[in-house]
């Protein structure tokens, strides 16, 4: 989906559940990670998660625009626009909003990078995801130094 096409979709949804045009900009923005979309106070334009729309329906992708609508007609008529305001959680049942940004399908076993270290004293294997200063850093166990074996990916 283009920018051009999400422009339009929160147009029609704005005009068929609300009742009310859609007067600002809709944009994907990247940096969106952990949810659908955003409502800005100050110019009144919309957020959505690129990645999170691309791996949704259709259907969940107009409860997330339904719900960042929300907000939008409820702060520029002055309404409770908040989550927690009852303004709110009546006109998001009514057009048949998302409350929460649906779960995206994890990537397959993203292995994270281990860093391991061996201890000199106990021979206790350490497992890091950062790499540590062996010069400033001990065995936890019984205090003697670390030595710097290997970076598993």
């Amino acid at each position: 989906m283009t920018e051009v096409q999400l422009q339009q979709l929160v147009e029609e949804i704005s005009l068929q559940f609300f009742k009310r045009p859609f007067k600002h900009r809709a944009i994907f923005n990247k940096r969106l990670k952990t949810t659908g979309g955003r409502y800005h106070l100050t110019d009144h334009h919309l957020d959505f998660n690129p990645t999170l729309f691309a791996g949704i329906s259709q259907a969940e992708q107009a409860g997330i625009i339904k719900h960042e609508l929300c907000h939008y007609h409820l702060h520029l008529l002055k309404k409770g626009y908040r989550h927690q305001d009852r303004d709110f959680k009546v006109l998001l049942a009514k057009v048949g909003g998302s409350r929460y940004a649906p779960r995206l399908p994890q990537v397959k076993n993203k292995v994270k990078r281990q860093v391991m270290y061996r201890c000199l004293g106990c021979g206790q294997i350490i497992t890091r995801q950062r790499k540590i200063n062996t010069a400033r850093y001990v065995c936890g166990k019984c205090g003697e130094k670390l030595q710097f074996l290997k970076i598993v990916s």
